[in-house]
């Protein structure tokens, strides 16, 4: 089961990969990000999506160890 797991996750970010590359082949566009009074830089879209799908990847990675740390010792293990 673990095999199909990683594999099912490989192929999920292999996807994103690629569409990324597609993406920002085609759009060269530059983008700014604004978050409340902060504005970045002109950045192309490829490279705003490809930092998104990092982080996100990250924190997927983290999180599910986080709530094993941080989760009540008093429940059952099955």
């Amino acid at each position: 089961m673990k095999m199909l797991t990683n594999l099912v996750s490989g192929i999920i970010v292999s996807g994103w990969i690629c569409a990324i590359a597609i993406l920002s082949v085609q759009n060269y566009t530059a983008v700014s990000v604004r978050f409340l009074r902060f504005e970045s830089i002109g950045i192309p879209v490829g490279i705003v999506l490809a930092f998104a799908v990092g982080v996100g990847l990250i924190v997927g990675a983290i999180a599910p160890w986080l709530w094993q740390v941080t989760g009540d010792d008093d429940r059952e293990e099955y």
